[in-house]
């Protein structure tokens, strides 16, 4: 294996090959373009051929270049600091593109996917229905075959309320992830208020402004989740995040996030101003109201993980037609899965 310089560029170069793999040249060098660089497809080129040389990437004759797996451990161990700004930019990116309009339901959703094995696909689609059978329901799910032969399930992120909301011209920043204490036989939310009383506290938070990892990623292969004891009606601990945003649009906040919950799925709590918090710095300030949201996605991915039905998984993905999803249940015809129950 020859030693190759990885610059910013490269690196991103190579973010782009897992995004989109197998990827061309010159498909590479639109993309390379689009994110801002000045490049000519003979040095993406130049450059690919170094990147194989090293084994970082490998030609898929007639499709183009993917990764291999020292390509992917280079991305999760290298480049710290455009790890850091990869994530901050990734979620302002999807956040800003996000165009779901829970009135109507439709429009484009943010994605959390997770990548199982062609077999384990009717066992993962089972603790999808269980899970949606809960408090945290719906569960919203898409499903597509990898060019692997894997199949890959798509369901929405906790993301996409911060689209939500700022498509509707209120300002909600996230400012911590981590975990929380969630009791699904305590009392039903209270959609007047936002209040929750499921949500017990937060055990653990995380602020993510200078992570080199989403706090998703980290959560889940910590095993810090516990979403099977939800599937018995049990105590149990969710990953969710948290949101300030201005007090003045409190009854509009409420609205708009108990809609996205009843369509896409999730469990959230509004604390005000003064009031009584589940944050572990306590009350909100007096123009902030508090916002905790755990996603159908990230709620998901954890299950499956637990159950070890999960190959890999992104809590940063695409964007998705919110008309492509569809219960758990109902995904039993599709193609992919009934090859997999032969």
């Amino acid at each position: 294996m020859t030693m190759v310089n990885l610059d910013p560029r490269t690196y991103d170069l190579l973010r782009i090959v897992r995004e989109h793999s197998p990827i061309g040249s010159i498909r590479l060098t639109d993309e390379m373009q689009r994110r801002g660089y000045s490049i000519q497809d003979r040095t993406i080129r130049l450059t690919l051929s170094e990147l194989d040389e090293a084994g970082l990437t490998e030609k898929i004759p007639g499709r183009g270049r993917h990764l291999t797996e020292e390509g992917r451990r280079e991305l999760e161990r290298g480049d710290v600091t455009g790890r850091l700004n990869d994530v901050r930019e990734r979620i302002a990116t999807l956040t800003s593109q996000v165009t779901y309009d829970p009135a109507d339901d439709i429009g484009d959703v943010v994605t959390v996917t997770a990548t199982v094995d062609a077999a384990a696909v009717p066992d993962a689609l089972e603790r999808l229905e269980a899970l949606e059978a809960t408090p945290i329901g719906p569960v919203p799910t898409d499903i597509e075959e990898t060019d692997e032969g894997d199949v890959r399930l798509f369901v929405p992120s906790s993301i996409t309320l911060g689209g939500v909301l700022l498509m509707r011209g209120i300002q909600a920043p996230l400012q911590t992830g981590g975990l929380i204490q969630y009791d699904p036989t305590a009392a039903a939310r209270d959609d007047d208020t936002g209040r929750d009383p499921r949500v017990v506290r937060y055990v653990d938070a995380i602020n993510g402004e200078g992570s080199s990892m989403d706090v998703v990623s980290l959560l889940v292969e910590a095993g810090r989740t516990d979403i099977t004891s939800v599937l018995r009606g049990e105590e149990s601990t969710l990953i969710a995040d948290n949101r300030g945003f201005p007090i003045l649009n409190l009854e509009e906040t409420v609205d708009i996030t108990a809609a996205t919950v009843e369509r896409l799925g999730g469990v959230m709590d509004i604390r005000r101003p003064r009031e009584s918090s589940t944050l572990p710095q306590g009350r909100p300030n007096f123009d902030l109201a508090s916002l905790t949201y755990a996603g159908a996605g990230e709620l998901a991915v954890s299950l499956l993980f637990e159950d070890g039905l999960v190959e890999e998984w992104s809590s940063l993905a695409d964007l998705r037609d919110r008309v492509s999803f569809c219960e758990p249940a109902a995904l039993r015809h599709e193609p992919a899965v009934v090859r997999a129950l032969k």
